[in-house]
């Protein structure tokens, strides 16, 4: 039995405190994790925020005899059909991920697998304890992007769209570039829907054009997603389900996987910057785009900076000013952008390379309460 050893700080149990809430948008302009500075913002655009994000930073490894390595975990959670499925992972996936490393003593690919994996079903279970009373949360689902940095090793794990952008000083360059670290799976791209195709050979409607827009079965832009229990057991694909959301043939094999696309690298001293963000945000800014904003100003309140450009930029597209799309209420700004999400994280290389112990563990969850 593995024991917790992870107590976050007071600041960090109760986001409302350590952020602040302006109209839709939250952010927590500048904070301190293991490894250099941090920087969160998310903007609501839905009738209910449908992003979760967090950031934890500690002891990533205990053990009944010690705290193991520490390390910096991000995770940033689009959900869609709803906020169940995000809040479900912002409530789990991490507390997984430290019950498996401490099982199996480190933090590895395999591990992460495994933590979206045992996340995935807990909510699949979660749907099928409340399938008579509150059956459409099986078509609640979430995108789900994770980076971890322990050990002096960057971890990136994706699900769906979301995205992290890497900030590398590059020495034949004037500015800093921007190195995109994850894999996306959104049908809209033809080698996902290569890959749904070849998983699935005998449906020749596995993906279908709608409106110039690619969809999984007509209902879905992503491949991978934690949730979607409609999409992978069939037993949540008929009734009560709202028919919007029944397939007209049964399904024998999961149509979406939770299986997300892993990268590992070892840190360069010559990385100055993650960025983590929804696919809000890179909807409207380029990689380098947003690169460029966060090394030509000031870390303090970054995220919350980035944020704004992509609604400048929205508001640009239909000849509007910032200052009015900022007086739309929420349902009526999905129409202009989606929910956006960015954590902003800072890398100093001489904490990467130190092992020496760092105070107590820092755990934000970014947004404002939901009630279920």
């Amino acid at each position: 039995m593995v024991k917790s050893c992870w107590k976050p700080s007071v600041e960090g149990e109760d986001a409302e405190v350590s952020g602040k809430v302006d109209g839709l948008l939250w952010h927590k302009d500048l904070g301190n994790h293991v490894y250099g500075d941090y920087s969160m913002a998310v903007v609501q655009a839905n009738n209910s925020l449908e992003d979760r994000s967090q950031l934890e930073s500690g002891p990533l490894v205990c053990s009944n005899d010690n705290m193991g390595p520490q390390g910096t975990f991000i995770g940033v959670y689009d959900g869609h059909g709803g906020y169940e499925a995000s809040q479900f992972v912002n409530d789990n996936l991490f507390s997984n991920l430290m019950r498996l490393a401490g099982e199996e003593g480190s933090v590895t690919e395999s591990v992460i697998k495994k933590a979206y994996r045992a996340t995935d079903e807990g909510f699949l279970s979660m749907v099928k304890r409340k399938w008579m009373s509150k059956p459409e949360i099986a078509s609640t689902g979430t995108c789900c992007l994770v980076g971890i940095i322990c050990n002096g090793m960057l971890y990136i794990a994706n699900s769906g769209d979301s995205r992290v952008v890497l900030g590398r000083v590059e020495r034949a360059m004037r500015e800093v570039a921007a190195i995109q670290l994850s894999a996306e799976h959104n049908v809209n791209i033809e080698t996902v829907r290569d890959e749904v195709r070849s998983k699935h050979p005998f449906d020749s409607e596995i993906v279908v054009l709608k409106q110039q827009v690619w969809r999984v079965k007509g209902l879905i832009q992503v491949s991978r997603s934690i949730g979607d229990a409609y999409l992978k057991k069939a037993e949540f694909n008929r009734e009560p389900l709202p028919l919007k959301f029944r397939l007209a043939e049964p399904f024998f094999k999961p149509i979406l996987s939770c299986e997300p696309s892993i990268s590992s690298q070892k840190l360069n001293p010559h990385d100055q910057f993650l960025i983590f963000a929804s696919d809000g945000l890179w909807e409207h800014l380029s990689n380098q785009e947003a690169v460029n904003i966060v090394s030509n100003n000031p870390r303090n309140g970054i995220a919350r900076r980035l944020v704004k450009a992509a609604m400048r930029e929205a508001a640009r597209k239909r000849e509007m000013r910032l200052a009015d799309l900022e007086k739309l209420e929420a349902g009526v700004r999905r129409h202009f952008h989606d929910d956006i999400t960015v954590i902003v994280v800072f890398i100093n290389p001489k904490l990467t390379e130190s092992n020496s112990p760092w105070g107590s563990p820092l755990s934000i969850k970014a947004g404002w309460p939901v009630n279920p």
